[in-house]
C-alpha cells in the first residue's frame, strides 16, 4: 500500500509509528526523532515520526494542549526537512485541514474518542492522505469496519486500523488479541499502540501512576506474534518532564530494549507466514 511519496507498506516489513505524545518544542522533538531514525535504521524497519500538534481530549483545561498551530507546523516542516521522515498527527477539528494540517502531514490520524464522528472522518479521508484509524476505547473491533467504509466511501482507501485496547469504565484499558484478528478481516494493515494500552485514564499524566509499564513487554510480545504490520509508541526524552503521556511515555533506553524486542519477535514470525 502505497501511504505517501517515501513510504510503502510491504507485507512482511514492519512499520515503526513513534514519536513524542504532543510537540513540545523544537529540542526535544528532534532529539526525539534522530534518536528513532537511528533505531528504525538499525532494526531494518521503516519509520514514521508521531507527534500530535494538538491535544484536545486533555482531563483539566489547564494542561498543556499544544503550541500555536502555525508555529507547531513550522517545526513539523523543518523536522521533515531536517531527517526526510513521514509525518502523521492527530486531527480534531475539519477546519484545521485547511490551515496547513493537510498539508504538512503525510497521514492524518482520527482519536479514538472521535472513531464514530462521521464529519471529521469524511473531511479527513477526503483529503486523499493516507488515515490511521485508532480503535475507540468503547467499540468492539468489528465496529471498526464502518469507519472504514465511511474513509472508503469518498474513495480514500489508505487506510490503516491501530488497536489500544479498550475501557470498561475502571481506567484500566483490556487488549484483547482477538482484536488483532477481528480488525485485520478489513482487509488493511493493523498496528498495536502500546503505550495507550497501559495509560490509567483519569489519573493525571504526571503521576507515576498513570501508567503500568511493567505490563508492556508482555503486551508488546503479545501483539508482535500476531502478525500484524507495525507498532505505534510515544518516546520522550524525559519521560518524566513530558507535558503529557508523562507516565506511559518511553525514554531512550526503554525504547531501545522495548521496540527492538517487539521487532525481533515480529520478524520472527513473517519468517513462518
Amino acid at each position: 500500500m502505497q501511504i505517501s511519496e517515501k513510504l510503502t507498506l510491504t507485507k512482511g516489513r514492519q512499520l515503526l509509528m513513534a514519536g513524542n505524545c504532543i510537540l513540545e518544542g523544537k529540542e526535544s522533538a528532534f532529539r526525539t526523532c534522530a534518536f528513532l531514525v537511528d533505531l528504525a535504521k538499525r532494526l531494518d524497519v521503516d519509520y514514521v515520526f508521531k507527534a500530535s500538534y494538538k491535544k484536545d481530549n486533555r482531563s483539566s483545561a489547564g494542561y498543556f494542549a499544544g503550541l500555536p498551530l502555525p508555529e507547531a507546523l513550522e517545526i513539523f516542516s523543518q523536522l521533515k526537512a531536517e531527517f526526510g521522515v513521514p509525518l502523521i498527527t492527530d486531527v480534531h477539528y475539519p477546519e484545521e485541514l485547511g490551515q496547513g494540517v493537510a498539508e504538512v502531514f503525510d497521514i492524518l490520524q482520527i482519536p479514538a474518542y472521535l472513531a464514530m464522528q462521521t464529519g471529521l472522518v469524511l473531511a479527513v479521508a477526503e483529503t486523499g492522505k493516507a488515515v490511521n484509524l485508532k480503535k475507540a476505547q468503547f467499540l468492539h473491533p468489528e465496529d471498526m469496519a464502518k469507519v472504514v467504509k465511511k474513509v472508503e466511501s469518498v474513495g480514500n482507501h489508505k487506510i490503516l486500523l491501530t488497536e489500544r485496547g479498550t475501557c470498561f469504565g475502571y481506567r484500566d484499558m483490556v487488549v484483547d488479541p482477538r482484536a488483532f484478528h477481528i480488525m485485520k478481516q478489513t482487509g488493511y494493515p493493523v498496528l498495536f499502540d502500546a503505550g495507550h494500552s497501559i495509560r490509567k485514564y483519569g489519573v493525571p499524566s504526571s503521576d507515576p501512576a498513570g501508567g503500568a509499564k511493567e505490563f508492556l513487554p508482555t503486551l508488546m510480545s503479545t501483539s508482535a506474534a500476531a502478525s500484524l504490520s507495525g507498532l505505534f509508541v510515544e518516546v520522550h526524552p524525559d519521560p518524566p518532564r513530558a507535558l503529557c503521556d508523562a507516565a506511559s511515555q518511553l525514554s531512550f533506553e526503554e525504547a531501545e530494549v522495548l521496540i527492538g524486542r517487539y521487532m525481533k519477535i515480529a520478524k520472527f514470525v513473517a519468517g513462518l507466514d
